[in-house]
């Protein structure tokens, strides 16, 4: 049982990130809403998350003809397994609301394809993706952490996550690219 000076601390952090997250959502979403050129453009970028990318980046470099790519195809399909199962846990467990539920004021751009928030499951995939290829690739695709974080911006821009929901999706699918690769022994 947790004590109840700990439990008042815990909820005390808890509503401070809240509020902080918050005012963090709408000074983003307000500022970029105004701007019809960044909120295409972060249509655009939200749609590259959908997983486009981690089916066709594997395939092209499986067309390569590259040495790696039966260790990179193996890899990510654990690495997109374990990710999957642990954004489905997390976000259904969790249960945070969107935005725009919680938020009447906020009309996103987009319909989410799920109904919570908490973590960005976008995010989750691009940082795996991205944190997966470098470590099988090297330097060559650092390239791919700009697009993981416009990803991650991108669903906040069109207002369906929290920065917060972003950077637990940045953190999620990093660790487990990281323990996929110690994992399958791949150092």
């Amino acid at each position: 049982m947790i004590p109840a000076t700990e439990l008042k601390t815990s909820v005390v952090i808890l509503s401070l990130l809240q509020q902080i997250d918050l005012a963090l959502f709408n000074k983003v979403f307000g500022y970029t809403r105004a701007r019809h050129a960044v909120t295409q453009v972060a249509l655009f970028v939200s749609k590259t998350g959908d997983g486009y990318a981690q089916l066709f980046l594997p395939l092209i470099v499986w067309l390569s003809g590259s040495v790696l790519a039966p260790t990179y195809a193996l890899a990510l399909a654990v690495a997109f397994t374990l990710e999957r199962a642990s954004y489905y846990v997390l976000k259904n467990t969790l249960k945070r609301p969107r935005p725009y539920d919680l938020k009447p004021s906020v009309h996103s751009l987009i319909i989410a394809a799920d109904k919570f928030s908490f973590p960005s499951g976008h995010t989750s995939a691009a940082f795996c993706l991205c944190v997966m290829t470098l470590l099988i690739f090297g330097n060559i695709a650092s390239y791919l952490f700009l697009w993981a974080a416009a990803v991650g911006l991108s669903r906040v821009i069109v207002g369906v996550h929290f920065p917060g929901d972003v950077v637990a999706g940045a953190l999620l699918g990093t660790s487990v690219a990281l323990s996929t690769h110690s994992l399958l022994q791949l150092w």
